[in-house]
């Protein structure tokens, strides 16, 4: 009925004035169902007052699909046939998932990245300092090394192979300590050594002007001055920059009056003693004897007396006396309340904590104690038993001076062991109970002077100046009398 009523309304229109402007319009609805529309033009409005019509109606349906479209995959809503309501929640829930994963990775890159350029920068700073220390190593003078001269024929024929024996030729150079149980191996003096774990410390040290003294230089009175240093050897390896040489002013046989002996004192065990026939043997490096002594050493601070050798045992305030033609420990005993290892060394350090010594008035031991407070503790000793005679506290501080030594009596201490023009800056005599400032002109000429001691076999002051052995001739003024 429709279609019919529609197609006589199009014939009736098609008669009339406007049938040239009709049009017909077929299309399927929303629900698929097939319309036909006809057109005509009013002949009253040139304008419909409201807009719409089939493409209208089609674009609104395309654009409401293109929001529910948009709706599902944003996870809000989803009224696509098919399409369940909890789908969009799971793709959020995943979405946020992989977000908090992204997230998590890039922190984790973030910390890594930042420890490695922290890793980087602390090797940069490394780096520096390596190039640092090869700069100073490059412009340090490396120790020249003494070319080896061959022995003279008297030296040789001393060394040479006795007949029959069948011996190496140099195996009566190194001896054994004749202790029971030693069961240690001998080595040469190119022995291994460790770390050296020398302390190394500093102190400023005030120097006084000098009072006036007797220009008289003989006798066993005060010092007046001190000469210039003179070289006789300079050691071979890095175990010689600090050591110790001596000679004995009452030698015992079989060693004769001339026998000097040295000592270097870096090294993981300092217990190799080298002697030389005299002092010519000692600069050209020929030993004639190495002596093994059966404890460890500590520091710079032994000496020679008597045909024994006096030093201090490793890590301890024990002292011992070591017989030299036994080649075996003849006393030992404990230097009461002594500092020890680093308590109260030397400015220089090298724990230098008992420093040994001998002068006309026998054997001293020069050190410092918890109840003294770091000064300076001199103590006579009997060369026999080691026992403490008698002792003196002095007012100088020990860790305030590089070095000191006794002459006729008297301590005297150095003000610095690197400065190259110092001074002998105090002096105490044990004979007063007093002591003084002095300023008597001294000089460390290679820098580092980590052992000055009286020798009175020469009358001379010994030093060890950075690899270097020294001597210095001393002026002494008149005794005073009493």
């Amino acid at each position: 009925m429709f279609f019919l009523l529609s197609f006589c309304l199009c014939g009736l229109l098609m008669r009339g004035e406007a049938q040239d402007r009709a049009t017909l319009w077929r299309g399927n609805d929303r629900g698929g169902r097939c319309h036909y529309t006809f057109t005509v033009p009013s002949p009253v409005e040139s304008s419909c007052p409201q807009i719409g019509g089939p493409e209208v109606e089609g674009l609104k349906a395309r654009l409401n699909l293109l929001e529910v479209l948009v709706s599902q995959l944003s996870g809000g809503d989803s009224r696509l046939p098919g399409v369940q309501q909890g789908s969009g929640a799971r793709a959020q829930s995943e979405l946020q998932e992989a977000l908090n994963r992204a997230v998590g990775e890039r922190n984790l890159l973030q910390s890594e990245k930042e420890r490695l350029e922290r890793e980087l920068n602390g090797l940069q700073l490394r780096m520096e300092e390596m190039r640092r220390e090869t700069e100073r190593l490059r412009n340090k003078p490396c120790p020249q090394q003494t070319p080896m001269v061959p022995p003279s024929p008297t030296l040789q024929d001393r060394v040479s192979k006795r007949p029959g024996s069948g011996l190496n030729p140099m195996s009566h150079l190194m001896t054994r300590p004749s202790r029971q149980g030693d069961s240690s191996n001998l080595r040469d003096s190119a022995w291994q050594y460790g770390a050296p774990g020398f302390q190394e410390l500093k102190a400023a040290v005030t120097e006084v002007p000098a009072p006036g003294g007797n220009e008289d230089n003989t006798g066993c009175g005060e010092l007046l001055s001190v000469g210039e240093p003179v070289t006789h050897r300079k050691a071979d390896n890095i175990a010689g920059k600090y050591g110790i040489w001596m000679q004995d002013p009452e030698a015992v046989s079989p060693y004769g009056p001339s026998m000097l002996w040295r000592i270097d004192a870096i090294g993981a065990e300092v217990r190799q003693m080298f002697g030389y026939e005299d002092l010519e043997q000692l600069s050209k490096g020929f030993p004639s004897k190495v002596l093994l002594l059966p404890e460890l050493l500590e520091s710079t601070g032994a000496t020679l007396y008597r045909g024994s050798l006096y030093y201090q045992r490793r890590n301890s305030r024990t002292l011992i006396r070591y017989d030299l033609a036994s080649e075996s420990v003849a006393a030992r005993r404990e230097l009461p309340h002594a500092g020890f290892h680093g308590q109260f060394p030397y400015s220089w350090g090298g724990y230098t904590d008992i420093d040994l010594s001998v002068d006309e008035n026998g054997l001293w031991a020069v050190y410092s104690t918890n109840k003294a407070k770091g000064a300076i503790v001199i103590s006579q000793l009997d060369p026999e038993s080691l026992g403490v005679k008698k002792s003196w506290e002095t007012n100088i501080r020990k860790n305030s001076v590089a070095n000191s030594f006794i002459i006729c009596g008297k301590l005297y201490t150095v003000a610095s062991y690197t400065s190259r023009e110092t001074t002998i800056n105090y002096m105490y005599d044990t004979e007063t109970s007093q002591g003084k400032n002095l300023a008597i002109p001294f000089k460390n000429k290679y820098g580092y002077n980590s052992m000055i001691d009286y020798s009175l076999a020469q009358r001379k002051l010994f030093g060890w100046d950075n690899f270097h052995i020294v001597s210095y001739d001393v002026r002494l003024g008149r005794q005073q009398a009493n």
